[in-house]
């Protein structure tokens, strides 16, 4: 009989470790969906303007599920809370130009990628990228990111500060 103890004690903390792990990541989890779906339907609509159709809410939120687990391991890298004396804004602001970083650097060689498989080498896949890529809606794009960046950034520091229980109370009451 100790044996089946020791499996249900062990299924035990399997079960609290997911559980945990799914509370940690649902939070950034639904707003990185909300926040993508945005720039996906922006992106579509101005899209559809030129006869062209786009669907990536899936996209979209694959995307967040796979951000919002990122960012929570990115932050527990050291040099992610680097202001951890000075007022919100500047872990704030740094925060959010790591990820913006992060993301143009994502973003730049997702649309290199398609080009390194015609072109075959990195620098004529590189000028080919530059001269076809749609800087417009490149940009677009990413100063949508910029804001959803900034605004995450935002609430994760005045979780910090103030305390998990005290924002949920603040935003929904008891």
């Amino acid at each position: 009989m100790p044996a089946c103890d020791d499996d249900v004690i062990a299924m035990t903390k399997i079960l609290q470790t997911i559980k945990r792990e799914f509370l940690q990541v649902l939070p950034p989890t639904i707003f990185f969906f909300f926040a993508f779906n945005i720039v996906a339907i922006t992106d579509a609509l101005t899209l559809r303007g030129h006869g062209i159709q786009v669907s990536s809410i899936l996209g979209a939120t694959i995307l967040a599920l796979i951000v919002a687990k990122v960012m929570l391991v990115g932050d527990h890298l050291p040099f992610m809370n680097k202001f951890p004396d000075k007022p919100l804004m500047y872990n704030m602001a740094w925060k959010t130009f790591i990820y913006v970083l992060a993301i143009l650097l994502v973003r730049y060689v997702e649309e290199l990628i398609p080009f390194l498989k015609k072109e075959g080498g990195f620098m004529e896949a590189n000028q080919h990228l530059l001269r076809e890529m749609v800087w417009p809606r490149f940009w677009a794009i990413q100063i949508w990111l910029v804001v959803l960046f900034f605004f995450y950034s935002a609430l994760v520091e005045f979780v910090h500060a103030l305390g998990k229980e005290r924002v949920i109370k603040m935003f929904f009451g008891r």
